[in-house]
């Protein structure tokens, strides 16, 4: 049964329109971009270009040349924050439109005004007065571009106002943030009353002060500011949510942010994007990736607790291969949630069911649909042809690493390389960082756009050359036909910015 409904997604693939229908992770529909969504609800937001590239409607029209690929940078005369680098280019013809998305701000904290308590989209930045806040986020959609633009416009927003509820924290980095905040968000002090007698002690209390501490869980101010991102995107999954009621936003996205902060940078990761630090050439991974096979553990745990999710059809644990009718009662090798190795168990009827993780590598796919395990958006993802929703198999928390700016020193060529996995699928970390530390280091380091300049050469060693077999890379293997997005950001970019 399960083994024909596959058969059929990937045959109905290739018409690849169905606004609702099955969705492969990579092999993705343009449905709900520009029009009304198939319930006839306007979008969210229009398809477009990040604002940044400052793209005329004949550029964005060139941009979706699926034949060429041409690719997009900064123009000469633009300034991004740490003359941040960009460059783009749209697949080789799997979807409609580029539907990687990319966002770059400059932001300030501050504490809630009581008239804006709610302030997303009210850009109070004008008067530049907060703790500055840098904000590079990249959003690798599926299914539709829907939720990676909601996400490119809103997130950033998300997590200055949630930083803002604790502002008066951030003002006072020396001190540990308190265990509890008083109801209007202060630090909590105890009052004592006027006029009024001691209150009776209770007899459990510790009074002894050193034994208290010892009690009490002392949390940093990096880990608050670690959960305040987390809890941000968790708030923009909910919104995308909430807003399709009312919305056309199509699909999911993987999501990959960089925050600076105070002298630190935060980088989150929910997908299966790719951020590096590159200093003195060498390479600082700063997220992992999540697919099918690196959280087999946690998509099978949970399918081993709540059985009534696998919908009947599939069963939680893992075999080399498809099991045949022929033999059941054999032994075969397997692996639960519990086991990293494996081990053999005999074949009963339950497990002719089909693998809840199934396929190797990038071809490895949960419930036979999406090959990525994290990210946002993609509620109303069903398993082709049935009524078994994925989403609560896929986890929209980041993951997320803190670089300590401050406690290392960096040259005009030491960057952050943050893409999408259309440039790591075919460019190893080492590689990457080669070729950038090469490229920059032939670049005149005045050159406001050398940055730009090295994305734009990163960029077109993963997409390569079109050749009569395909677009081929310089060692005549095959380049990525998938939608790359790479930002180059200098690690000093953070001194010569005013």
């Amino acid at each position: 049964m399960m083994i024909s409904k596959v058969k059929n997604a990937m045959s109905n693939l290739v018409g690849g329109m169905m606004p609702h229908g099955h969705h492969h992770h990579h092999n993705h529909h343009a449905g709900g971009a520009q029009t009304c969504g198939p319930d006839g609800l306007p979008p969210r937001f229009p398809y477009g270009r990040p604002e940044f590239l400052e793209l005329t409607p004949e550029l964005l029209q060139y941009s979706t040349e699926h034949a060429s690929r041409p690719v997009l940078t900064l123009k000469r005369g633009t300034r991004l924050p740490w003359r941040t680098g960009y460059a783009e280019v749209i697949n080789a013809g799997k979807s409609m439109l580029n539907e990687d998305q990319a966002c770059c701000e400059k932001l300030f904290v501050k504490k809630p005004s009581g008239k804006h308590r709610n302030s997303t989209l009210l850009d109070n930045n004008a008067d530049g007065t907060g703790i500055p806040l840098h904000f590079w986020g990249v959003f690798d959609g599926h299914a539709g571009s829907g939720a990676a633009i909601m996400a490119s416009k809103l997130l950033h927003h998300l997590i200055k106002d949630r930083l803002g509820e604790i502002c008066h924290l951030l003002e006072n980095p020396s001190s540990a943030p308190p265990i509890c905040l008083a109801k209007n968000g202060n630090p909590f002090q105890v009052e004592s009353k006027k006029g009024a007698s001691q209150e009776p002690e209770d007899p459990d209390a510790v009074c002894d002060s050193s034994v208290r501490f010892y009690m009490e869980k002392v949390v940093s101010l990096e880990s608050l500011i670690m959960g305040v991102i987390e809890t941000a995107f968790k708030q923009m999954d909910d919104l995308i949510e909430k807003e399709k009621a009312s919305y056309a936003i199509s699909g999911g996205c993987c999501a990959l942010a960089a925050i600076h902060l105070m002298g630190k940078l935060y980088v989150a990761n929910a997908g299966d994007s790719r951020a590096i630090i590159i200093r003195n050439k060498e390479v600082i991974p700063m997220t992992n990736e999540f697919t099918p096979e690196s959280e087999r553990q946690r998509l099978q745990y949970l399918g081993f607790l709540r059985p009534e999710l696998l919908g009947n059809e599939f069963t939680h644990i893992e075999f080399p291969r498809r099991i045949q009718h022929s033999e059941l009662g054999k032994k075969m090798l397997y692996r639960d949630h519990t086991m990293t190795g494996w081990a053999y168990k005999t074949i009963i009827e339950d497990d002719l069911k089909f693998p809840l993780i199934y396929g190797e590598g990038k071809k490895a796919r949960v419930m036979a649909t999406i090959g990525v395990t994290r990210g946002l958006g993609d509620h109303d993802l069903k398993v082709y042809n049935s009524n078994i929703y994925i989403k609560p198999f896929l986890s929209c928390v980041p993951e997320v690493k803190v670089y300590n700016l401050e406690e290392n020193k960096h040259g005009p060529d030491d960057v952050l390389v943050m893409g999408t996995d259309g440039l790591w699928d075919v460019t190893t970390d080492r590689d990457a960082a080669e070729a950038v530390s090469t490229y920059l280091a032939c670049c005149d380091p005045s050159d406001p756009m050398r940055y730009t300049l090295a994305a734009q050469d990163l960029l077109m060693r993963s997409r390569g050359v079109l050749k009569e077999r395909g677009w081929r890379l310089a060692n005549d293997r095959l380049g990525s036909g998938d939608d790359i997005t790479v930002f180059v950001i200098p690690l000093v970019g953070h001194e010569t910015d005013t």
